[in-house]
């Protein structure tokens, strides 16, 4: 009869099956075997520590004005009109309601403080480093090796765009999902029931609703099966050698369990490809510029892992030569070839196809964006990295008996390393201008980061100084690539709209009506390329801006001809403009057509309630006799006023050009 001593020592060996003689001198942290939540708690106090700064930082001005600072859809907070709108939405070029809801119930505890959101995604990040170690501990018996994987995953620089940037809520919330269902899996694995195979599928959805990133999560699985749970091709050797399985089947009928949830990745898919159609954001690179850049960001990414120096937000494309591609492409092949024959490893095979796969969706065969890479793109496939890193270098020094005590004294030295790196880098996102002041000294230059710069700059009160770098967007020479030509084309245009805005500012329409024209032009350029039906949403808006402000330019000149025309082409590309229709009211009103004026203001108060809209619909009104209804306008606007008389003076010198 077994003893219960036995019993117990039989559940403290590590489900790989390695032999507890053996398990001092694998083991990183083999004092802390039976104390993992100390191992947890040390953990989630050197990720918070080395993150607490994002709390002081503001929003970003890439992404976070859209996803949350203007969003209408959110402000409402965690309502029916917002659920709806999450599940229904394809904007900025993504179908994640899950994330959508997250900003909102965001938005309904901390409104516009951007201390809260950001705390949330800390808070998230601290989460999903405790779950990986947790899941790996779960699955492997390894503590020691669990909390070095959960470590550099927690602490390595190359993560911090995800946690510092609240517009990548996304990433955290797919990879806390994507944790879940890993773990219900290896719950299902030990005992298969359909609830927790259930629960598995109902985890990857929410998880591919945050970010569809984790479409590749049913291929994960066939990896899991094969290292730590053996499910897959377990062999009598590693029976006879006390290697637990957990329900071992053949190849055939692991995939056969999948297909559920690889129907959910192609509906994923499917969501995803129409939302980034429909938004521009597909961009038609040739498939050999693109299938040279993924060799490469593959080599790169794995150079970012181990010496994580000079990241940025930003990765533009630069052109390569055939002995990069090369050499890249023999480094991949040959590591391949390593990892396949040494079989007794199954995590290098593992690791390794976990890092190439999980990134197939955004290494850029299928290019989505401007970038070559990003570091955001890291913070799930360098877990297979870190697994190959942790596990084997444990093997070796168990290989070379190695005292745990040296092993250990390492394993610290990395991590003080890696968060002196991550603490640096969090203080680069200490404002906008810092950042892209950062981005611009590593990446030397691009469109993007120009202009990105510049509006940074712009909400710094450096009017300036942002107005140079639009100068150098425009200036930047797009003649090198077909593809290249586009994007300066709808950055251009963006630029040329912000220096239009600041000629018009300081009192020269004439020059600023030059640089919307150059807008329009742009626009129509953009819209020319083939691969284009029309113009993307925001180079609509752009397009729309530059009309509505030209509007204005030719009103202040008194050429209300153009202005008309140029105002009835600004609110049919976005008829909510609230100011071009109160600009096209007066134009309206100057040129003798009061029920036009009429229509028009009552379209822009519609949209954006305001005291001088409502004054300049009275006095059209009162004009044409109707007496009764500019008493009410009138009234309005002074309900709606902070300063009337302010709002009269506004009134008197429109309608006195």
């Amino acid at each position: 009869m077994t003893s219960v001593a036995s019993k117990r020592k039989a559940k403290s060996q590590p489900r790989t099956g390695a032999r507890q003689a053996n398990l001092p001198s694998q083991d990183l942290f083999t004092s802390l075997m039976k104390r993992p939540w100390v191992l947890a708690v040390l953990l989630a106090v050197l990720t918070l520590a080395v993150y607490f700064p994002v709390h002081h930082h503001p929003f970003f001005t890439m992404d976070d004005d859209a996803y949350v600072v203007s969003n209408p859809h959110i402000k409402y907070g965690f309502s029916p009109e917002a659920i709806s709108w999450a599940f229904t939405s394809y904007d900025l070029a993504n179908w994640h309601p899950v994330t959508w809801l997250s900003h909102a119930l965001d938005f309904q505890m901390f409104q516009l403080d951007p201390a809260g959101h950001h705390d949330v995604n800390l808070l998230l990040h601290v989460v999903n480093a405790l779950l990986l170690f947790w899941v790996l501990q779960r699955a492997t018996g390894y503590s020691g090796r669990s909390f070095m994987v959960a470590a550099l995953f927690a602490l390595h620089p190359i993560n911090v765009e995800t946690v510092a940037w609240i517009a990548e809520r996304k990433n955290v919330l797919s990879m806390l999902f994507f944790l879940l269902a890993l773990g219900a899996y290896g719950w299902y694995a030990r005992h298969p029931a359909l609830g927790r195979y259930l629960a598995a599928a109902l985890l990857f959805a929410l998880a591919l609703m945050a970010k569809p990133q984790v479409i590749t999560f049913p291929f994960v699985l066939l990896l899991w099966d094969y290292w730590p749970l053996r499910r897959m091709f377990a062999s009598a050797r590693e029976s006879s050698a006390g290697i637990a399985t957990a329900n071992a089947q053949t190849f055939g009928r692991l995939v056969l369990e999948k297909l559920p949830l690889f129907a959910l990745s192609a509906g994923s898919a499917v969501m995803t490809l129409r939302a980034q159609r429909l938004a521009g954001a597909v961009k038609y690179y040739p498939f050999s510029t693109r299938l040279e850049n993924a060799i490469v960001a593959y080599v790169r990414y794995i150079g970012k892992a181990f010496w994580p120096w000079r990241l940025s937000v930003f990765y533009p494309h630069t052109p390569l030569v055939a002995w990069q591609v090369l050499a890249a492409l023999l480094l991949l092949l040959a590591v391949t070839a390593v990892v396949v024959l040494r079989r007794r490893e199954r995590y290098l095979a593992v690791g390794w196809f976990w890092f190439l796969g999980t990134l197939v969706p955004m290494i850029g065969v299928v290019q989505v964006g401007e970038q070559a890479m990003a570091d955001r793109y890291a913070y799930l496939s360098f877990v297979g990295l870190f697994l190959m890193i942790c596990w084997g270098v444990s093997g070796l020094a168990g290989e070379r008996h190695l005292s745990p005590a040296w092993v250990a004294a390492l394993c610290i030295a990395v991590l003080v390393a890696l968060t002196a790196l991550t603490y640096r880098q969090v203080s680069y996102w200490d404002n906008n201008v810092t950042l892209w002041s950062r981005v611009l000294a590593i990446t030397n230059g691009s469109y993007e980061v120009e202009e990105n710069l510049g509006v940074a700059l712009l909400e710094d009160g450096q009017p300036e100084l942002a107005m140079q770098h639009f100068q150098e967007v425009t200036a930047l020479d797009p003649s090198s690539h077909e593809a290249m030509g586009r994007e300066h084309a709808g950055y251009a245009a963006v630029a040329h709209l912000y220096l239009g805005a600041y000629e018009q500012q300081h009192g020269n329409p004439v020059n600023a009506i030059e640089h919307y024209k150059k807008v329009l032009s742009l626009a129509h350029d953009f819209a020319a390329q083939s691969v284009y039906t029309n113009l993307p949403p925001v180079l609509t808006k752009v397009k729309a801006a530059a009309l509505g402000n030209m509007g204005e330019a030719y009103f202040s000149l008194q050429n209300y001809g153009n202005a008309k025309d140029s105002l009835e082409a600004a609110v049919a590309l976005d008829p909510r403009s609230a100011r071009s229709w109160i600009i096209l009211g007066v134009v309206e009103q100057k040129s003798g057509d009061l029920a036009g004026a009429i229509q028009a203001y009552s379209r822009g108060i519609e949209l954006q309630s305001s005291d001088v809209g409502y004054l300049l619909l009275a006095q059209a009104l009162q004009q044409t006799g109707r007496t009764g209804e500019a008493q009410a306008a009138g009234q309005q606007a002074k309900f709606v006023s902070r300063d009337l008389a302010a709002a009269q003076r506004a009134v008197d010198r429109m309608l006195a050009h």
